[in-house]
């Protein structure tokens, strides 16, 4: 039977679809296959540090993307990443024995924000923390520095998300020095070992931490100069964006290389097998996510499991799912 114009036109159509379609999964497969291979736990691996003896921060490019060229190439990996994130946090949550700090530290226009919010996208809200510390509060700062970090620390089952943390106190204190004297510390105690021995307390505490089930991740996403710039001049000239600009962050570039100093100092003295930093490359903020995404590889490492129910359990149970099948 001979078909009309339009019904060929129609069924030519209709081919042509799905031949794209096919085209277009086959190339994602492919895309997808090829990705996977770079499992997620090499990008952390890249990255992590576990022992400061020998690091520099001068062999951290900013701009790295290692093997993964594109946004598209790495948005399979982690959309898969989150989707596991997401399992795993629902064990660590009925297991009730673990919990997960990540502490994210930056330069201002890294990305922590929205880093944050994307990698823990999928995370049950119920389970998991975020806080920010600003400034100290007068009531703060009649604690020591590491009181107001320390109750919030995550209980067990839970994530603890600190966006800046007690490592301001061996940064922003450090470069701008009148802010130690607001501390209230006795003149005595303030001597020019005060910041190694702050980095002593800060590795006491984090070894503490994991030694009562709290495992701790941190991050230092590790922007440009250039790039920073040209994230605060987006800032500027996108009125949307305009909200997110304070002149103070112009200030604070003219101290750079004392704030790099200070970042290579900390993590030469807070690495940690138990506690590893990692210093991820922030110049691509897809990137960047892919490799925060590593948290995955964390709880995958800790083997989380569903409690067990034992027998009087069971019996529990199945009386009441008789009790339930009896009512109307």
């Amino acid at each position: 039977m001979l078909l009309s114009r339009s019904q060929s036109d129609f069924s030519l159509s209709l081919s042509l679809r799905r031949s794209i379609v096919l085209f277009v999964a086959s190339h994602r497969s492919l895309r997808y296959t090829s990705i996977m291979t770079l499992h997620l736990k090499n990008f952390a691996e890249r990255y992590r540090v576990t022992n400061g003896k020998n690091f520099k921060l001068k062999d951290f490019d900013p701009g790295d993307t290692w093997k993964c060229k594109s946004k598209e190439a790495a948005h399979d990996l982690l959309e898969h990443s989150l989707e596991r994130l997401s399992e795993m946090q629902e064990k660590l949550y009925a297991q009730d024995e673990w919990s997960l700090l990540l502490i994210f530290q930056a330069m201002d226009a890294a990305g922590k924000d929205s880093t944050i919010k994307h990698v823990m996208s999928g995370v049950n809200p119920q389970g998991c923390e975020v806080t920010s510390f600003k400034a100290p509060t007068s009531a703060e700062l009649d604690h020591g520095y590491l009181w107001r970090c320390h109750k919030v620390m995550p209980e067990r089952g839970r994530i603890g998300i600190f966006n800046r943390s007690y490592y301001e106190e061996v940064l922003v204190v450090r470069v701008h020095r009148e802010l130690l004297d607001k501390e209230k510390i006795p003149p005595p105690l303030v001597t020019k070992n005060i910041w190694r021995e702050r980095l002593e307390d800060i590795a006491a505490l984090e070894r503490y931490a994991g030694r009562n089930g709290t495992v701790i991740r941190k991050f230092f996403l590790n922007v440009s100069p250039a790039e920073q710039k040209k994230r605060f001049l987006a800032r500027l000239d996108q009125p949307e964006k305009n909200w997110k600009f304070s002149a103070a962050d112009l200030g604070e570039r003219e101290h750079w290389s004392e704030y790099m100093n200070a970042y290579q100092d900390l993590i030469q003295h807070t690495a940690t097998d138990s506690a590893p930093w990692f210093v991820v490359p922030a110049d691509h903020k897809w990137f960047t996510r892919l490799v925060v995404a590593s948290v995955v590889e964390t709880l995958e490492s800790l083997k989380l499991e569903y409690p067990k129910v034992n027998a009087a359990q069971k019996r529990e149970l199945t009386a009441a799912r008789t009790t339930l099948l009896r009512t109307k």
